[in-house]
C-alpha cells in the first residue's frame, strides 16, 4: 500500500538540511580548533554564557586563567595576552557555534509541535537528536577538561568519543531529513538486493570505525611522526607495534600502532568500497543509488589522497581540514546510499493531536 505525501513535512525537511549543515561546518571548525592547537584556550564551561570578553580587565581574568593550564605552563608560556587572543577567537567560534545550533534546532521544534505538524514518532525522534546535541556539548567539555589537568593535550578516547558522537547525530539527522523529503514528496523505492542493503550499512559503520581511528592518530599527535607511505619506518609491517604491555593499549596508545592501524583500517575501507561498487553493477539498481555507489567510490579515494597527503607534508593544516571535510563527505555519501537501498517502499508520517504524549 502506498503512502500518500504529506507537503507539510517539507518545511521541516528543509529546516533539517539546514542543522545538517551546521552540523557539518561545527565539526569543520572543531577539526581546525585543534589543528590550530586553539581547543584548551578556555578553561571554563558556561553553557548560557555567550559574550566574549568586552574589556581588557576581562581579557586579563581570562588570560591568567589560561596561565594556570599545562599547556600555557609546557609550551605557550612566551604568549602575551595579543597572542592568547589569537587562540581564544576559533575555540570561542567553535562554541558559539555550538550554542547557535541549538537555538536553530530548538525554535522550530517547538514551532511544528505547537502547529501539529510532527506525529508522535518524528517528534521523539527529533526530541532525541535534540538530546543527543546538547549531550555532544558536554562531552566535548568532557573532552577539553583532560587537557587542563596534567598534560597539555586532550584525552585520544574523549577526542574519538567526542568526534564519533558528531558523526553520528548528524548520520541520523541524515537519515530523518531524507525520510521526511520522502514522506512529503511520495514513495521510495525499496531495495533490489537485501545482500546489497546490509553491506550498505556495513560501509557507514565502516566509515565510523576509520574515523574513530583517526581521530586516536590526532589525539596522540601519530601522524607527525612516520611520514612515508606506502612503508612505515623503512618496512611494510613496522617493527615495535606491540611493545607496549598490556597488548591491547598498543591499540591506543601506542603512536606506531595507532597510525599503521588507521593506514590499514584506511586502505582496507577503500577495498570494500570498490569490492561495493564491483557487486552494485550485477544488479538492478535505481540511478540515483547507482549514482551514489559510485560517488562513495570516487570520494574514497579522493580521502586516502588526502590523508597520504597529510602524512607525508606532516599534518598542514589546510590538507589535515582537508581529510577530515573528506571524512564527512564521504561518511554523508555513505550514509545516503543506506538510506536509498533501505527507505521503505511507504513513509507514513501522520499529525498528532498531542506529539509530546
Amino acid at each position: 500500500m502506498m503512502s500518500s505525501p504529506n507537503p507539510a513535512l517539507r518545511p521541516v525537511a528543509w529546516w533539517l538540511v539546514v542543522c545538517t549543515a551546521m552540523v557539518f561546518l561545527m565539526v569543520l571548525i572543531g577539526g581546525a580548533t585543534r589543528l590550530t592547537e586553539s581547543g584548551l584556550s578556555m578553561v571554563q564551561w558556561k553553557p548560557l554564557h555567550i559574550l566574549p570578553p568586552m574589556n581588557a580587565a576581562e581579557w586579563a581574568e581570562e588570560f591568567a586563567n589560561y596561565q594556570q593550564t599545562p599547556e600555557f605552563i609546557k609550551h605557550n608560556s612566551w604568549m602575551s595576552v595579543d597572542d592568547f587572543k589569537g587562540i581564544y577567537a576559533l575555540e570561542y567560534i567553535h562554541r558559539l557555534w555550538g550554542r547557535l545550533i541549538g537555538f536553530v534546532f530548538f525554535l522550530p521544534l517547538v514551532y511544528f509541535t505547537v502547529k501539529r505538524t510532527l506525529d508522535r514518532a518524528l517528534f521523539w525522534k527529533l526530541s532525541g537528536l535534540f538530546v543527543l546535541g546538547g549531550l555532544q556539548g558536554a562531552l566535548g567539555w568532557f573532552m577539553v577538561a583532560s587537557g587542563l589537568v596534567d598534560r597539555p593535550d586532550v584525552s585520544q578516547y574523549r577526542l574519538a568519543a567526542h568526534l564519533l558522537t558528531a558523526f553520528v547525530v548528524y548520520g541520523l539527522m541524515i537519515w530523518v531529513t531524507r525520510d521526511l523529503f520522502a514522506a512529503s514528496g511520495g514513495s521510495t523505492p525499496a531495495s533490489p538486493d537485501r545482500r546489497l542493503s546490509q553491506l550498505s550499512l556495513a560501509l557507514a559503520a565502516a566509515v565510523l570505525l576509520v574515523v574513530g581511528s583517526g581521530a586516536l592518530v590526532a589525539g596522540l599527535d601519530a601522524g607527525k611522526i612516520y611520514n612515508t607511505f606506502p612503508l612505515m619506518d623503512g618496512q611494510i609491517v613496522p617493527t615495535g607495534l606491540y611493545d607496549m604491555t598490556p597488548w591491547y593499549a598498543n591499540h591506543f596508545e601506542n603512536v606506531m600502532t595507532v597510525q599503521f592501524q588507521h593506514r590499514l583500517l584506511a586502505m582496507t575501507l577503500v577495498a570494500c568500497i570498490v569490492a561495493l561498487f564491483v557487486r552494485s553493477r550485477r544488479i538492478a539498481l535505481e540511478r540515483p543509488a547507482r549514482k551514489l555507489v559510485m560517488a562513495v567510490m570516487h570520494m574514497s579515494f579522493l580521502q586516502a589522497a588526502l590523508g597520504i597527503t597529510t602524512l607525508l607534508l606532516v599534518v598542514p593544516v589546510p590538507i589535515a581540514l582537508a581529510h577530515q571535510c573528506g571524512a564527512l563527505v564521504l561518511f554523508t555519501l555513505a550514509v545516503c546510499l543506506a538510506h536509498a537501498v533501505h527507505a521503505p517502499r511507504e513513509v507514513a508520517f501522520r499529525p498528532a493531536l498531542n506529539p509530546a504524549e
